[in-house]
């Protein structure tokens, strides 16, 4: 049982930070929504890793974890777009 509320909870909070990444970041997106919960599980992951080793902090937080799932699909559509400016 607690297994199961924990993957809800991560399946929540990957849908809620993806969601805020892409709806700051203007532009193109054809991702659905198992797409936005890994770009915000992603990010989330990265954020906790910088905020670990670099701020020397226990947990990242909501902005962090936005922040750095902005930069994911930023990095993202640089990808796919080849480079080009749009």
């Amino acid at each position: 049982m607690d297994l199961l509320l924990f993957l809800i909870l991560l399946v929540i909070v990957g849908l809620v930070v993806g969601g805020l990444a892409r709806l700051l970041l203007p532009g193109p997106d054809p991702m659905g929504l198992g797409g936005t919960i890994l770009l915000g599980l992603a990010g989330s992951f990265i954020a906790g890793l910088f905020s670990w080793f670099v701020l020397h902090r226990h947990g990242a937080g909501l902005i962090l974890s936005v922040l750095f799932s902005m930069l994911l699909l930023w990095a993202r559509r640089r990808s796919i777009s080849g480079g080009r400016r749009f």
